[in-house]
């Protein structure tokens, strides 16, 4: 293959050329939302699951019975009337007397 030789691009063999093809952030972020909504869920768990210090496999019916069990216990903490739901606008009007307050 003569593109695998030193004479390629002025001496420039295909490593030292193919060395420098790597994404930079915006191009990876570019090209990530590029993708449909399903594929790029897909690109970013795994990109969060690559940062997580042990390497946990589980299965989906797992994840998706842990889930469950999750939305349950919040519903009867809400029916029981253990947690009081907030309006969205009331809540955003605390949120931002908090941060108010934070910043002096």
């Amino acid at each position: 293959m003569p593109y695998r030789g030193c004479d390629f691009f002025g001496g420039v063999g295909l490593t030292a050329y193919t060395g420098r093809m790597s994404m930079d952030v915006t191009e990876v972020e570019r090209a990530l939302l590029a993708l449909d909504e399903r594929d790029r869920a897909a690109v970013i768990h795994r990109g969060l699951r690559s940062l997580e210090n042990e390497q946990v496999d589980v299965a989906q019916p797992e994840i998706d019975s842990a889930w469950h069990d999750e939305l349950r216990r919040r519903i009867d903490a809400i029916e029981s009337g253990n947690v009081q739901l907030l309006d969205v606008d009331a809540s955003h009007a605390q949120l931002r007397a908090e941060l108010a307050a934070r910043r002096g």
